[in-house]
């Protein structure tokens, strides 16, 4: 048995191949279910966010599951697992906790420190766990990362400033807009995590006007609501739009934002082309969009649209690394917090995995001593309680010694391919 991951993150891979492997909310019922009937895999969680796609698991025989979930990743890309390889990242056995904790903790994403992978890590295992595809073994891997995400929150300045994709597009947009954003009219695209953080991040630039566009008119409201209050006294004023309004909302629009889950992009080019014309009739100037969806929420041939300016995840990713440069100093620290937690579990899984097969070793040990004690006292009915007592003693201290030195073996070996090894070797001399 053996623990693995996987996947394909942002740093190995082109946008194109991110949008084309990214495994959305909706589809991910079945993937699990999918990947949960290959023959060599008995646990699974699918990671899949804006920038990677991670299949983490516990497989029977390393080599055949890694293919497994390669093929899984390639069938999702719609290309050959030869041509998925060169971007493919493998981990195995103590590395997927280095790497699973790092992720959690923000070290591995675009935006250094960045909030929403937390979250995004916690939702991935109770999804999983809620298609009871999550066993014991992943279970406790993710809970684990999940507390060295918020210790190294806690104890590092990693999340200072700008701590999210969200927060990046919205300093990404203020950039490109001389004067910055303080006075415009923007509209949000979608009102999942992306899309309120992105209203949020709007209040600090003092926009005059946002406009919040979603399929459900009550999650948009709610998302302005929480966006108001907090605010307070400097809040932009809001309007909650539906998506049939979409173009005339980019019409009255300085900048758009787009964040929403989806396969197929939202914003065409016949769409732009509307929006672009009916501005001009106004005396509008060009339109910035940024397209936070992965994959993409807008068409990339709009980028050649006279009148729009776009910038995707890419601009964002290149933008983010060169703000965020100052914040390298907090990596050292947040990575030995990572390594105090790696070996941290490494230890308790070490007892976890050694217990089962001790106790059961120590039962079957000690019914073998009781049925001797048994079958000896009714051929000696001469002996008084007081001298079997002791004979009881003697015999439990003697088990005792025997097996101290194979159990503490088990117990340091466990949780490495040598004490699965000598775990397996137990049972089947003990029939346990």
């Amino acid at each position: 048995m053996s623990v693995v991951v996987v996947g394909i993150e942002e740093r190995n891979a082109p946008l194109e191949l991110l949008e084309r492997v990214s495994v959305g909310e909706e589809a991910l019922p079945k993937a699990l279910a999918t990947l949960a009937d290959r023959s060599n895999v008995s646990e699974v969680v699918v990671v899949s966010t804006c920038l990677r796609t991670e299949v983490y698991a516990v497989v029977d025989r390393f080599h055949a599951g890694v293919d497994e979930l390669r093929d899984f990743l390639a069938s999702t890309a719609s290309t050959s697992p030869e041509a998925l390889e060169p971007h493919l990242s493998v981990h195995f056995d103590d590395d997927v906790a280095r790497h699973l904790f790092s992720v959690a903790s923000g070290l591995r994403s675009a935006v250094l420190g960045e909030s929403e992978v937390l979250g995004q890590v916690r939702r991935a295992w109770e999804r999983a766990h809620r298609a009871r595809t999550s066993g014991p073994v992943l279970g406790t891997l993710f809970r684990h990362a999940v507390e060295t995400g918020k210790r190294v929150r806690s104890e590092t300045a990693i999340a200072r400033g700008t701590t999210s994709l969200s927060h990046g597009a919205v300093a990404l947009a203020a950039e490109r807009r001389p004067g910055g954003l303080a006075g415009l009219r923007a509209v949000v695209v979608g009102a999942g995590e992306m899309g309120e953080g992105v209203a949020h991040a709007l209040v600090g630039q003092h926009v005059r006007h946002v406009t919040l566009v979603n399929r459900t008119r009550a999650r948009a409201a709610s998302v302005l609501d929480a966006v108001v209050e907090r605010a307070g006294s400097h809040a932009p004023a809001v309007t909650v739009a539906p998506f049939v309004g979409l173009v005339d909302a980019m019409v009255e629009a300085d900048v758009v934002f787009t964040s929403v889950a989806t396969p197929h992009p939202v914003v065409d080019e016949a769409m732009l082309a509307d929006v672009v014309e009916r501005r001009a009739q106004g005396g509008s100037g060009a339109l910035l969009v940024v397209d936070l969806g992965v994959p993409r929420n807008v068409v990339p041939a709009a980028s050649g649209i006279t009148g729009v300016e776009l910038a995707d995840m890419d601009a964002l990713r290149a933008s983010v690394a060169q703000a965020l440069s100052g914040r390298q100093g907090e990596v050292a620290q947040a990575t030995a917090i990572v390594s105090e937690e790696v070996e941290r579990y490494r230890s308790a899984s070490r007892a976890r995995g050694a217990a089962p097969v001790v106790a059961a070793l120590r039962s079957r040990a000690d019914e073998v001593r009781l049925a001797e004690l048994a079958r000896l006292r009714a051929k000696h009915p001469e002996l008084t309680d007081a001298q079997w007592d002791v004979v009881e003693a003697v015999t439990r201290a003697t088990m005792a010694k025997v097996l101290h030195a194979p159990t503490v073996v088990v117990k340091e070996a466990a949780g490495t391919s040598r004490g699965e090894r000598l775990v397996e070797a137990v049972r089947v001399l003990f029939d346990l």
